[in-house]
C-alpha cells in the first residue's frame, strides 16, 4: 500500500518575523548623540553575583552599540517585522547601510544567539 508522506514544514522566512528585546534587558539612550545607544544586560547568574558583591564589579554590563545596531536595536518592540526595520535602514543611511540584508540578518542572529532577542510571529 502507498503510505502518505507528511509535508515537512517550510522553515520561517526571516523577513517575516519580528524581533523582540528580551524584558531584562535594557535600552539607555547616549546623552551626548540621541542616535546612540547602550544596552544594559544584567549580571543574573551566581558566579556574576559573587562578583558583584565580593569583588566590586558593576551590576550591569554596558555594550555601546553603533548607529547602525542602536537604530536597529531600538526597533526589536516586536511590532515591526525585519523586512519594515531593513526598509528603514535604507531609508535612514542609505548607501552606508549596504549590504542591508546580510548585514541585518548576520547582526540579529549574533544578538538571537547572545539571548538578547527572540522572534515572534503573528
Amino acid at each position: 500500500m502507498l503510505q502518505r508522506t507528511k509535508k515537512k514544514p517550510s522553515p520561517p522566512n526571516l523577513l517575516e518575523m519580528k524581533p523582540l528585546l528580551r524584558s531584562h534587558f535594557q535600552i539607555e539612550k547616549n546623552e551626548e548623540n540621541q542616535n546612540l545607544c547602550k544596552v544594559l544586560l544584567p549580571r543574573m547568574s551566581w558566579i556574576e553575583r559573587f562578583s558583584i558583591r565580593f569583588l566590586n564589579q558593576p551590576l550591569m554590563i554596558k555594550v555601546q552599540l553603533d548607529s547602525l545596531g542602536s537604530f536597529v536595536i531600538q526597533r526589536c518592540e516586536g511590532v515591526q517585522t525585519v523586512q519594515q526595520i531593513s526598509d528603514d535602514l535604507l531609508n535612514q543611511f542609505g548607501e552606508e547601510a549596504e549590504p542591508i540584508l546580510p548585514r541585518l540578518a548576520t547582526f540579529l542572529e549574533m544578538i538571537e544567539v547572545n539571548g538578547w532577542i527572540h522572534f515572534v510571529q503573528d
